[in-house]
C-alpha cells in the first residue's frame, strides 16, 4: 500500500507533457487535416511556444490596427497533390485561399506574397505553369503580387512545388465578422453546392470515374462579401469551409461562440454527381474539402436580402438558407436528416483526404 504521506505530496498541476496528443509521438496526416489533431497541434505545441492573444482568436486572418488602418493578415501553404486538376491547379489555391481567408474577415485583399519551395528535378515547364495560373488567379481576384522567395531542396525531399502565400487587406469601417459573434436565431447560409473540390482532387488522384466530369469550386469571395456587406455591415460570421468540410467549419464557430448549430439536411445543396462518389466512397459530403464557398451567420433581420444579394452574385448563385444558431446544445452541430431523425455532426479527427489544398 502506497504510503499515505506519500500521495498526499503528490500536486497533479506539476505534471508536465509537452506534447500528450491522442499518444501520437510524431506528426501523422492528420494534423493537418482541419479537424481535432490540428487543433491539438495548435493548442499544445503553437500557443504554448508563441501565443497571444491575436492569435487565440483563431480567425481565418487575423485583424490589426496599424497606423490608424485596420488590416487583415493571414498565411497559408498549400501542397496539393496533384498540382494540376479539373477546375484548378496548386496556382488558383494559392491565390483564392489566401484571398479568401482575408475575405473571410469582411477585408478588401490588396497584396499577396509567394514564396515557392521547389525539388529538385522538376521540370521548369510546370513551375512555370503554376507561375502563370497564380499570375491569371491575381489579376482575376484584383490583387497584386508584391513580394516573394524561393528555396530549392534536393531530390526525393520534397514532391515537386509547394507554394506559401500570405496576405493582406483593409477591413472597412463598421465591420466585425468572427466566429464569436455567432448568436441564437442568426441564419446559416451557404454560398452554393458543397463538396465539389474534394472530390475533383480525388477523381484525379486515385483515377476514379463517376460518369461525369467534376470540377473544383475553386474561386476569390472577396466580391461576394462585398456584396453581402453592402446589404448589411452587420453580418456575425464568415468562413470558407476548406479542409474538414462543412462539419469542421460549423464546429468551430459553435464552439467559439458557445452557441448551437441545427442544419436541415434535405437544405444543404449536395450535386449529384457528389452525393454519388461519396455514396461510392463511404464519405459524408459535409467532411468534404471545398475552395470556393463560404458560410455565413446572418441576423435573421438581415437574411432574406443577404440571400438575394449572394445569389445575384455569380460565386453565390446557389446560395441557400441551410439552418440556423441555436441556443440548445451549445458548442454542437446537430443535422435534421430526411428520414425524420437528428445526428450530431462532430469535429473531424483528421481529414477525409489528405493534401486537398
Amino acid at each position: 500500500m502506497a504510503d499515505l504521506a506519500t500521495e498526499a505530496a503528490v500536486d497533479p498541476a506539476n505534471w508536465t507533457c509537452p506534447a500528450p496528443m491522442r499518444d501520437q509521438p510524431v506528426v501523422v496526416m492528420g494534423h493537418g487535416g482541419g479537424g481535432a489533431l490540428s487543433a491539438e497541434l495548435i493548442e499544445q505545441v503553437f500557443a504554448p511556444a508563441y501565443g497571444n492573444p491575436t492569435l487565440a482568436a483563431l480567425t481565418d486572418s487575423a485583424v490589426l490596427d496599424l497606423g490608424g488602418a485596420r488590416l487583415a493578415f493571414s498565411t497559408d501553404s498549400y501542397v496539393v497533390r496533384p498540382l494540376f486538376f479539373p477546375g484548378g491547379s496548386l496556382g488558383d489555391l494559392a491565390v483564392n485561399g489566401t484571398v479568401n481567408d482575408l475575405a473571410m474577415s469582411g477585408a478588401r485583399p490588396a497584396y499577396l506574397s509567394t514564396a515557392f519551395v521547389l525539388e529538385e528535378g522538376v521540370r521548369l515547364e510546370v513551375v512555370g505553369r503554376v507561375a502563370q495560373a497564380i499570375g491569371a488567379a491575381a489579376e482575376a481576384a484584383g490583387v497584386t503580387i508584391a513580394t516573394g522567395d524561393t528555396k530549392v531542396v534536393e531530390s526525393g525531399h520534397g514532391d515537386g512545388v509547394y507554394v506559401t502565400t500570405a496576405g493582406v487587406g483593409l477591413v472597412p469601417d463598421g465591420v466585425d465578422i468572427r466566429p464569436q459573434r455567432a448568436r441564437p436565431g442568426d441564419a446559416v447560409i451557404v454560398s452554393g453546392p458543397i463538396g465539389l473540390h474534394g472530390v475533383a482532387v480525388m477523381s484525379v488522384r486515385e483515377g476514379l470515374e463517376f460518369g461525369v466530369e467534376i470540377a473544383s469550386d475553386t474561386a476569390p469571395l472577396a466580391g461576394l462579401v462585398a456584396a453581402m456587406l453592402a446589404v448589411t455591415k452587420d453580418v456575425h460570421v464568415l468562413r470558407d469551409p476548406t479542409r474538414g468540410g462543412l462539419a469542421a467549419s460549423l464546429n468551430e464557430i459553435a464552439r467559439a461562440s458557445g452557441t448551437g448549430v441545427r442544419l436541415r439536411e434535405r437544405a444543404v445543396p449536395v450535386p449529384d454527381a457528389v452525393a454519388n462518389a461519396c455514396g461510392f466512397l463511404g464519405l459524408d459530403p459535409l467532411y468534404v474539402a471545398n475552395e470556393g464557398r463560404l458560410v455565413a451567420f446572418v441576423p435573421p433581420r438581415h437574411a432574406e436580402a443577404v440571400l438575394a444579394a449572394m445569389r445575384a452574385h455569380r460565386h453565390g448563385a446557389g446560395a441557400a438558407v441551410i439552418g440556423e444558431c441555436v441556443e440548445d446544445h451549445p458548442g454542437m452541430v446537430v443535422v435534421a436528416t430526411g428520414l425524420g431523425g437528428t445526428r450530431v455532426v462532430d469535429l473531424p479527427l483528421g481529414e477525409q483526404l489528405p493534401r486537398i489544398c
